[in-house]
């Protein structure tokens, strides 16, 4: 068995749509897609289709020559509302280590007045990946313990305190990265004024501004990228998980500021890049992801039954089901309650309903964008008579 997250005593053995099927034959409502990756359910046959094609004309020429899935895909989130250049590799960690790298080299052609700046800010309950550079960006003492010393040059302040950031910026800080949504911190949403006043403060300070849309990414909240509920831009975007279809794909994109910041430091030299990131395979995923999304109008689909979510839950929280605070946007929804989480994960994952639980005591309901009224009705349901 490999090392990877705490699993459940499952084998799957195939998936369709939104439904998983063990080894057993038992089948299971998935209602977390697999951290997320899964934003169209399990093999698409839209995905299934460009993998299949794609797979039988080319796999990957090598990153020194152009192709036209990573062309497509870089298109398509350009068209989508994040226009500049994208960087393709395997994971939203990847893509987030990229762009702590671009922020230092911001940081070494922009310097203060002792030197190069090099301090990333990031906010506590973050969860940015579990590289070096990502691990010392995220703020959760079970990520980074036993794995010191760690990268320095990292703060983390509290999330949504616009203040806390300003009184942490130093001649020594080269950027901020923050999540729109925190995830793993337990989908906490910021006040509507903190990224517009964290957009305009990294703007007068000459800071990136990094948004990690990891999770939030691709639709997930009810926006292609959840920045947008912000009517914001910022200097450098990351995806991941979704952005692949349940391949490994991540995103480094770049607005056109850091674009053009990075090409003329590149002039020196490559400062970064990746093998087997933006193979084909990958890209002809991604660029499918997109074109359902668009097609079958997923995006406002999950504003839409994300509120539905959120009523369901408010309703449950009315009736005494222990439940504290609901919380997010879209599909994206954190549930905290006043016990232990786990202890729900596992009645529902008995009752054949897979859900996930963050932080002890908040439930995740993440499922993927195709989730039809009926199937999701019936796993709020099941959720319904756990809590109880």
């Amino acid at each position: 068995m490999s090392i990877n997250y705490g699993r459940y005593p499952i084998v799957i053995a195939r998936g369709e749509g939104c439904n998983l099927y063990d080894s057993d034959g038992r089948q299971y409502l998935d209602l977390f897609a697999g951290f997320g990756a899964g934003i169209l359910g399990h093999c698409h046959p839209d995905l299934v289709r460009a993998v299949s094609e794609q797979a039988s004309l080319l796999w990957h020429p090598g990153n020194l020559l152009h192709s036209e899935p990573q062309t497509r895909t870089a298109e398509d989130i350009a068209r989508l509302g994040f226009g500049g250049r994208s960087f393709f590799c395997h994971s939203g960690a990847d893509a987030n280590e990229a762009a702590i790298k671009l922020a230092r080299l911001h940081g070494h052609h922009r310097p203060g007045p002792d030197g190069p700046r090099f301090k990333v800010i990031s906010a506590l309950r973050s969860f940015h990946g579990r590289s070096f550079a990502t691990m010392a960006a995220t703020a959760d003492p079970k990520v980074r313990e036993h794995f010191g010393p760690l990268a320095p040059g990292f703060a983390h302040v509290p999330f949504n305190d616009i203040a806390a950031i300003e009184a942490e910026i130093d001649e020594t800080t080269a950027a901020v990265i923050v999540e729109p949504i925190q995830g793993e911190g337990g989908i906490h949403v910021p006040a509507d004024d903190y990224l517009p006043a964290l957009r305009r403060l990294c703007t007068e300070r000459d800071l990136l501004l990094i948004i990690d849309e990891v999770w939030t990414g691709c639709g997930r909240t009810g926006r292609y990228f959840a920045h947008q509920h912000w009517d914001i831009e910022p200097d450098v975007m990351t995806l991941g998980k979704g952005v692949g279809g349940g391949l490994a794909v991540g995103v480094m994109c770049t607005g056109p500021v850091a674009a053009d910041h990075y090409n003329a430091i590149k002039q020196g030299g490559v400062k970064h890049a990746s093998t087997l990131g933006g193979n084909c395979l990958a890209m002809a995923a991604s660029h499918a992801v997109f074109t359902v999304l668009e097609r079958d109008g997923l995006v406002a689909r999950a504003e839409e039954m994300g509120r539905h979510v959120q009523e369901r839950f408010t309703a449950m929280k009315s009736n005494g089901a222990g439940i504290v605070e609901v919380r997010g946007k879209g599909l994206f929804i954190g549930v905290e309650l006043d016990k232990p989480a786990k202890e729900i994960v596992d009645a529902c994952r008995e009752e054949g309903v897979m859900i996930n639980a963050t932080q002890g005591s908040v439930l995740r309901v993440a499922p993927p964008l195709i989730v039809e009224p009926g199937p999701l009705d019936h796993g709020l349901d099941v959720i319904e008579r756990a809590l109880r």
